[in-house]
């Protein structure tokens, strides 16, 4: 089982960037460092990850012997830790779900995202969660754990975070990716949605079909099965999206 050395700050610039130096600096495998406020907080393709005070922002430095192409399967891992420690939280009835690639949900508002860099010799999981506090500003429908009903402090949160992502690396370390695919499947959009998934100025729209085995979105469009490793997704065509002026 990991366990976990953490380090926590009152403010940090991005606890990405300090478990970043902190593993260039020897840091163990599952040291994590939480951050009451990031000033420079980022998500997926640098985008700006608005983090003010009352919401759980945490880094774990990561040390794997495992081939680079396995990477991308932390992220569903981590995924799926957020989903229990948010259905932990929340009122029975509400219920976690997933987006591909890295975004937890809660009554249909992300209320979690996680990002996964490479640092030189080592992994650095990133993990968002809006326990407190709902950012202002975005153009997505955002959620809290307060706002769902539910009860926590960000400490209780980081507790119940690091318990499941220990959970999930002991079942990924013992059995592989496939329960972790699974698993994050009953989550997701169901088989046979819609889904969109706009790649800067194009979109591809079609039936989702699952993950493959590396992680890669599956969706059947008319002109075939295509697989997607990157981009952006939403539920519906297109012209649903334009419509709801996504």
């Amino acid at each position: 089982m990991i366990t976990f050395d953490v380090r926590h700050y009152d403010s940090v610039g991005s606890t990405n960037d300090e478990a970043q130096r902190l593993a260039a600096e020897g840091a163990a495998h599952g040291t994590v460092v939480h951050a009451d406020e990031q000033t420079v907080g980022r998500g997926r393709l640098s985008r700006r990850w608005l983090s003010p005070p009352g919401n759980l922002y945490l880094s774990i430095v990561l040390r794997l012997d495992v081939p680079p192409t396995r990477i991308v399967e932390i992220g569903f891992l981590a995924a799926l830790a957020v989903a229990d420690a948010v259905d932990a939280l929340l009122p029975r009835q509400v219920r976690a779900s997933l987006k591909w690639p890295n975004d937890v949900l809660a009554n249909d508002g992300k209320i979690a995202g996680i990002l996964v860099e490479q640092a030189v010799d080592a992994l650095i999981v990133g993990i968002g969660l809006d326990v407190l506090q709902a950012p202002s500003g975005v153009s997505y429908k955002v959620s809290t754990i307060v706002g769902c009903g539910g009860l926590a402090t960000v400490d209780g949160a980081r507790a119940r975070l690091l318990a499941a992502l220990a959970n999930w690396f002991d079942i990924w370390q013992q059995d592989g990716f496939e329960p972790i695919r699974i698993a994050w499947l009953a989550r997701a959009h169901p088989i046979g949605s819609t889904l969109t998934v706009r790649l800067g100025e194009l979109f591809i729209s079609g039936e989702f079909t699952g993950i493959d085995t590396d992680g890669a979105l599956l969706l059947d469009t008319p002109k075939g099965r295509t697989r997607i490793v990157a981009g952006d997704v939403e539920a519906g065509s297109p012209d649903a999206l334009s419509l709801r002026g996504a």
